[in-house]
C-alpha cells in the first residue's frame, strides 16, 4: 500500500484572524496529526468580475463585508501572512499548503516554495495559471476534477503530459456541493480515474465535501492515496464552508482510521501468518 497523505483544508475558516489561523495549524498538527495543513489564496478584485464584486453576498448571513468583494477582502491574507502560516507550519511539523485561485496568487504561493500546490475545481481550465506552474514550479501541483467533464480532464492531463510535468500532477475526485448529500459523492469516480490516469499521473486523490468521515474509507479501498476534508474549529461558525468541514475530533478520528485501514489493505505474504501458528498449533484439526 502507498503511504497516504491526509490534508486538512483551512481554507478561509479561519475568519481572517491569524491567531485563529494558528490555532487551527497546532491543533491540525498535534491533535489530529494530519499530514498537510492547506490554505486558500485569491486576489479578489482579479478574480471577480466588477458586478460579481460590488454584488451582495448569496447568503448573507454568512458575510463579511457589505458586498461579496468586501467579504472576499476580509477573509483574505496578504503573501507575508501566508510566509508566516507557512514557517508556523514548519514549527509544527505538518507541511503548509495553498490553494490559488488567480494568476496573482499563483505567483504568489509559488514565491513561497510550498511542498505542493492546489487548484481548484472552479480554476482547473485556467490553463495560462497551469502553464506558469508548469514552467515556475517544481513541487507537486494537486488538481480536483469537481464540476469537470470527462473531456475536460483528458484535456488538463494531456496538457501536463505536453509539458513532461504529468508525473507530479495529483488528481483528485470531487464533487462540489458544500455539503454534498452521499447519494452525490459518487465514490466509484476513483475507480475511473484510476483506470484513466493512474499510469499517467502521479497520483489519485479525493477531496470530499460530505458529512461524516465513512465515505473516505471506501475511497481508500477504491485506490485513493490524497484525502483533503475542510477543517474548523466550529461548524457552527460564520461562514459558507463550515457546515461542509470537520472539527478537530473528526480530523483526528479519520487520520486514525485511514492510517488503519491502510495497513489492513494487504494480502497474506504467506499461508500461515506468525500471528496465527499459535492458533493454529492449538484449534487446527486436520482429518
Amino acid at each position: 500500500m502507498k503511504h497516504i497523505q491526509i490534508i486538512a483544508e483551512i481554507g478561509c475558516n479561519h475568519k481572517g484572524d491569524m491567531k485563529i489561523a494558528h490555532d487551527m495549524i497546532k491543533i491540525a498538527a498535534q491533535f489530529c496529526n494530519v499530514d498537510v495543513v492547506k490554505f486558500q489564496k485569491r486576489n479578489p478584485k482579479e478574480l471577480l468580475t466588477p458586478v460579481e464584486y460590488n454584488s451582495s453576498h448569496p447568503v448573507p448571513s454568512n458575510s463579511y463585508g457589505k458586498t461579496y468583494g468586501e467579504h472576499r477582502e476580509f477573509l483574505e491574507f496578504d503573501l507575508e501572512q501566508h510566509r508566516q502560516l507557512k514557517k508556523w507550519c514548519e514549527e509544527w511539523d505538518v507541511v503548509y499548503s495553498s490553494s490559488v485561485w488567480d494568476m496573482t496568487s499563483t505567483k504568489e504561493i509559488t514565491s513561497l516554495n510550498p511542498e505542493l500546490i492546489k487548484i481548484p475545481s472552479a480554476c482547473n481550465l485556467n490553463f495560462d495559471m497551469l502553464d506558469f506552474l508548469c514552467k515556475e514550479y517544481e513541487g507537486k501541483i494537486h488538481i480536483s476534477f469537481g464540476m469537470t467533464t470527462k473531456k475536460e480532464e483528458e484535456k488538463i492531463v494531456r496538457f501536463f503530459e505536453e509539458r513532461q510535468r504529468s508525473k507530479d500532477l495529483i488528481v483528485y475526485g470531487c464533487t462540489s456541493g458544500y455539503p454534498v448529500p452521499f447519494d452525490d459523492i459518487c465514490l466509484k469516480e476513483i475507480i475511473r480515474l484510476k483506470k484513466t490516469f493512474a499510469n499517467r499521473v502521479n497520483d489519485i486523490g479525493f477531496s470530499g465535501h460530505h458529512l461524516g468521515i465513512a465515505a473516505d474509507i471506501a475511497a481508500l479501498a477504491y485506490g485513493a492515496h490524497y484525502f483533503e476534508r475542510h477543517f474548523t474549529l466550529d461548524r457552527t461558525w460564520k461562514g459558507t464552508d463550515h457546515a461542509a468541514s470537520l472539527e478537530p475530533n473528526g480530523i483526528r478520528k479519520l487520520t486514525r482510521d485511514l492510517r488503519n485501514v491502510s495497513k489492513a489493505l494487504t494480502y497474506k505474504d504467506k499461508d500461515i501468518l506468525d500471528i496465527e501458528k499459535v492458533q493454529r498449533n492449538k484449534l487446527k484439526r486436520i482429518c
